[in-house]
């Protein structure tokens, strides 16, 4: 009886030795790893967060500085006989970019109507004209050249009513006298640029124009829209152009797009 009783109190000496060695931190019981386990494992998901904070606001900091800038671009495209020329103007989306084009963005001279009858007639004699968008001025992958014009807001400011009072005033379209070489031209000289002969097919016309006006400040680089096919231009026209002039191209072409408006 008595060897059991020095049994536990050897025993109950021993646990309450361990029990001092224990909280002034002499022995590190498997307890004590599972806390700083468990604490360096809450401290990973802080670290996470800040990288979480860092990784949403850097696309704000990539963003492009010509967001929301007003614009205007100076375009040309294909179509089944020798193209058209018209304008595409707004403000850039965030990434610098002009994005989707809506029917109001756009404004070019072109036959009204959807018969191929005014545009063959307009070679001989005026016909009635449309000045708003026509079949393939919203789609990307028909630009044959383009060029574009960073504005300021009292540029642009100014602008728009000019082209809304010529799409109001441009009752006529002619081949060879009043087409959309020169409509869009005149935008052009509005903004203090230099235009070419207006008898150049579209593409030439428009490289013409920045190649005559190549010191401006104003003008800007303009990559590829999202869904444009780049292809390569003659030496000295605009250095942005989609879809190449060869047969798989040309069945990439809108139906019938009669609003072709410059003579070759």
């Amino acid at each position: 009886m008595q060897a059991k009783l020095k049994r536990r109190s050897v025993l109950g000496f021993l646990a309450g030795l361990a029990s001092i060695v224990i909280s002034a931190g002499l022995i590190t019981p498997a307890s004590a790893q599972d806390v700083d386990t468990t604490a360096a494992i809450s401290a990973a998901p802080h670290k996470a967060t800040r990288h979480t904070k860092v990784a949403v606001h850097a696309p704000r900091r990539g963003s492009s500085k010509g967001a929301g800038q007003p614009f205007i671009e100076f375009r040309s495209r294909y179509a089944l006989t020798y193209g058209h020329t018209f304008v595409v103007f707004g403000r850039l989306n965030a990434r610098g970019q002009v994005g989707e084009i809506k029917p109001e963005m756009v404004a070019g001279l072109h036959p009204a109507g959807e018969s191929s009858v005014p545009w063959t007639v307009g070679h001989v004699t005026p016909v009635p004209a449309e000045t708003g968008w026509s079949d393939g001025d919203l789609e990307e992958e028909y630009v044959s050249n383009r060029f574009r014009l960073v504005l300021s807001e009292a540029e642009y400011a100014q602008l728009v009513p000019y082209i809304r009072q010529k799409q109001a005033s441009s009752p006529m379209w002619h081949a060879a006298l009043y087409n959309c070489n020169l409509w869009t031209g005149e935008i052009a000289q509005h903004l203090g640029l230099k235009t070419g002969f207006h008898w150049l097919p579209p593409a030439e016309y428009i490289a013409e124009i920045k190649k005559m006006n190549s010191g401006d400040a104003r003008i800007a680089s303009a990559p590829p829209e999202p869904g444009a096919r780049t292809a390569s231009l003659p030496s000295g026209q605009a250095q942005t152009a989609t879809v190449s002039s060869t047969p798989a191209a040309a069945t990439a072409m809108p139906a019938l797009s009669w609003s072709d408006a410059s003579f070759r």
